[in-house]
């Protein structure tokens, strides 16, 4: 699976006052990454990589892996321009993802240069996949940690 950990939304991670992680409800995820619950639903049953938990009563708990895909697909979806075959053939590992989105408003630009500018192909092997969707994560929770550690920083600097 590519890039799918590279977040839309960075406050729906780094903003919502959950440790890294804690897990989310559909509600929180629709709000924090502004998609319909439905919507997300729907992807459930479109994305066979997208399983979130399931607990009593059929409810929903989102890992943070699970709202970074989540990001990733709309991502491809609604800016990207990916029908839903082609994102899903993506995060399959059947094409490689143009450059991730930046997990932070304040930078805004890719946080690598895309592989060519006509989204070329490149097979990528399961293990490869795998280590990237940890790595991924890993970036995730660390992102999280910063900007705990700048809201920090910011409001000592505030008492002062």
């Amino acid at each position: 699976m590519t890039d799918k950990g590279h977040l839309v939304s960075p406050e729906s991670v780094i903003d919502d006052g959950k440790a890294p992680d804690a897990l989310r409800t559909i509600g929180e995820v629709a709000r924090l990454l502004g998609v319909k619950p439905h919507v997300l639903r729907y992807w459930e049953e479109q994305f066979p990589m997208l399983r979130p938990l399931t607990r009593a009563g059929n409810r929903r708990y989102y890992r943070a892996e699970d709202v970074a895909l989540v990001a990733t697909i709309d991502r491809l979806l609604n800016h990207e321009g990916y029908t839903i075959r082609g994102a899903r053939q993506a995060l399959d590992g059947d094409l490689r993802v143009n450059a991730p989105v930046a997990l932070d408003k304040a930078d805004q630009g890719p946080v690598s240069a895309p592989l060519a500018a006509d989204r070329e192909t490149a097979p990528m092997g399961k293990a490869s996949a795998a280590l990237e969707t940890e790595l991924v994560a890993a970036v995730a929770r660390l992102r999280v940690h910063l900007e705990q550690i700048r809201s920090g920083l910011v409001a000592a600097l505030e008492d002062d």
